[in-house]
C-alpha cells in the first residue's frame, strides 16, 4: 500500500498517482504556479508547499508552507 496518493482533473479527465517513499507535483500557469512535496522525515509525513514562477520559470521557488502529522505530545 502507497503511502502518498495524488490526483488531478483536467480537460482529458482524472488521473491518479500512488507514492512510497514520496511525492511532487507542480500545478502552474504561464507566470505563477504550486509546486507541492511529499516527503518522509523520521517517520513523519510532511508536506512542503512553494509557490513557483509558472511555466516561464519553474525553478523559482518560495516555500510558503510546511504541514505535517507530527503529533504534539501533550
Amino acid at each position: 500500500m502507497a503511502r502518498f496518493y495524488g490526483e488531478v482533473q483536467g480537460t482529458r479527465g482524472r488521473a491518479s498517482r500512488l507514492g512510497s517513499s514520496g511525492m511532487r507535483s507542480h500545478t502552474r500557469g504561464w507566470n505563477v504556479g504550486v509546486e507541492v512535496v511529499c516527503t518522509i522525515r523520521d517517520d513523519v509525513d510532511v508536506i512542503e508547499v512553494y509557490e513557483t514562477g509558472g511555466s516561464h520559470d519553474p525553478r523559482q521557488k518560495r516555500l510558503v508552507a510546511t504541514l505535517s502529522d507530527a503529533h504534539s505530545s501533550s
